[in-house]
């Protein structure tokens, strides 16, 4: 499949955004380059005004695991994207106590970006029932599905059971589809092997500065 393109109408509100405006979640422990090369793709083959980072505060996914605290990975989100001005970084969900659910972020940036379009990966989204209020999340937002390796699109019989009326608001791209890895790159990065070309490189030297993923295990 080609490129897809979604029909957003642009809206002024809030800050200024003149048109659509992608965000991309997740932990971001590290965040690396195949982060960067999704934001870019989607945000040139979408038309959108700029892709939003947001780190999640307290992940509710992650269980016992452990994670960066958040403010570094924040750190090192601000870090990667500084060269480019259509990047941009959200601390709401950081910035708010307890577990970051994505419905209620959603909700809360309504009011400051115009129109909102959801990056995750086809990973994400075969688990997306399981989150809080997932047709919620396609009614504030569309959804743009990028690859992942080891995953494979659902069939639209699956999407049709599990969000009824709201198939049409779920777009996938083509690409990229790239395979690195945060864990990937933890477990590299505790065993004091290079992580370059992996993460920009004033990520690396952050996180060698700051001796973070010491004695990853997992």
């Amino acid at each position: 499949m080609g490129r897809t393109a979604l029909d957003l109408s642009p809206v002024v509100t809030g800050m200024a955004a003149t048109g659509a405006w992608g965000v991309l979640g997740g932990t971001f422990d590290p965040i690396h380059y195949a982060h960067l090369a999704i934001a870019e793709r989607c945000r040139e083959d979408l038309g959108l005004a700029g892709i939003l980072f947001m780190p999640s505060g307290v992940p509710p996914h992650k269980g016992d695991q452990q994670v960066t605290p958040a403010l570094q990975r924040a750190e090192m989100v601000e870090l990667a994207i500084a060269g480019n001005p259509r990047f941009s970084i959200s601390r709401v969900e950081i910035d708010r106590p307890g577990v970051s659910y994505t419905v209620e972020t959603l909700q809360s940036l309504i009011g400051e970006r115009a129109d909102l379009v959801f990056i995750l990966s086809v990973e994400a989204l075969l688990g997306l029932p399981t989150w809080r209020e997932p047709n919620r999340i396609l009614e504030l937002c569309r959804l743009a599905v990028v690859p992942r390796w080891g995953f494979t699109r659902p069939d639209p019989a699956w999407l049709a059971e599990r969000f009824p009326g709201l198939v049409d608001r779920i777009a996938f791209l083509d690409g990229p589809d790239l395979g690195n890895s945060a864990s990937d790159i933890r477990l590299r990065a505790g065993a004091g092997h290079s992580i370059r070309y992996l993460v920009p490189d004033a990520v690396a030297d952050y996180i060698e500065r700051h001796h973070l993923y010491r004695g990853e295990t997992h």
